[in-house]
């Protein structure tokens, strides 16, 4: 295992790296391979890219996410405002179905509802809001509600997503088991890191009729 001090130091050469990541206002600690984030930034966009960082760094076991969203003045906006950019940005997003998806704001904070058929979908419309100014915090309730899987179809599923881990060059599949129980996947097992994670994820929500992934695997060398 990777000592503390070593794993924090590899985690601030790695946000110093992310461009749009201002390191003068981040701190870092670690602990067990636990990396907890502190501090203010001006825009979500700029917490979850740091966030994103840490995520690449070989060692780091979990995130402890403390940093504040504190909008600069020029970048402070009414609701009403970011409500109005919010909606054109989401119809203007080909990947995402606009008329299904409401918004809300309060005080900065984005609540969308609604429901898709993809997760790649929801994902879309929570990143499209990541970018607007003012944003301080998203609250995505959209709704999976893609055809369901029977019986029938689990087997087949259980098969591509298994093929898709092997055919990923960032993962040892043979770690990974996956378990398909109609529109639900489990994936169990080891990976080395949380971007390993994140990949076997998005390979399990890809799979036709899942609306639901539950990623049980663990951090570990």
């Amino acid at each position: 295992m990777i000592d503390d001090m070593t794993l924090q130091a590899r985690v601030m050469d790695e946000l110093v790296w992310v461009p749009n990541v201002d390191t003068a206002h981040i701190g870092v600690t670690a602990r067990n391979g636990v990396v907890t984030l502190s501090g203010i930034v001006s825009t979500l966009a700029e917490k979850l890219a740091a966030e994103r960082a840490v995520r690449r760094v070989k060692g780091v076991r979990g995130i402890a996410e403390e940093i504040i969203v504190r909008p600069a003045n020029a970048h402070k906006q009414a609701d009403e405002e970011i409500a109005e950019r919010a909606v054109k940005i989401l119809a203007w997003d080909v990947e995402v179905p606009g008329p299904q998806i409401q918004v809300k704001v309060e005080k900065g904070v984005v609540t969308l509802t609604g429901f898709v058929t993809y997760q790649f979908q929801k994902q879309a419309a929570e990143n499209d809001i990541r970018r607007l100014g003012g944003v301080t915090g998203i609250v995505n309730l959209i709704e999976l509600r893609a055809a369901g899987v029977s019986p029938a179809q689990s087997e087949g599923v259980h098969e591509m997503i298994e093929e898709a881990l092997r055919r990923s060059a960032e993962l040892e599949a043979l770690q990974i088991r996956v378990e398909v129980a109609g529109p639900k996947v489990t994936l169990e097992g080891k990976v080395k890191s949380w971007w390993e994670r994140s990949v076997a994820e998005n390979a399990a929500w890809s799979a036709p009729g899942v609306t639901q992934v539950d990623n049980r695997l663990a951090i570990g060398t």
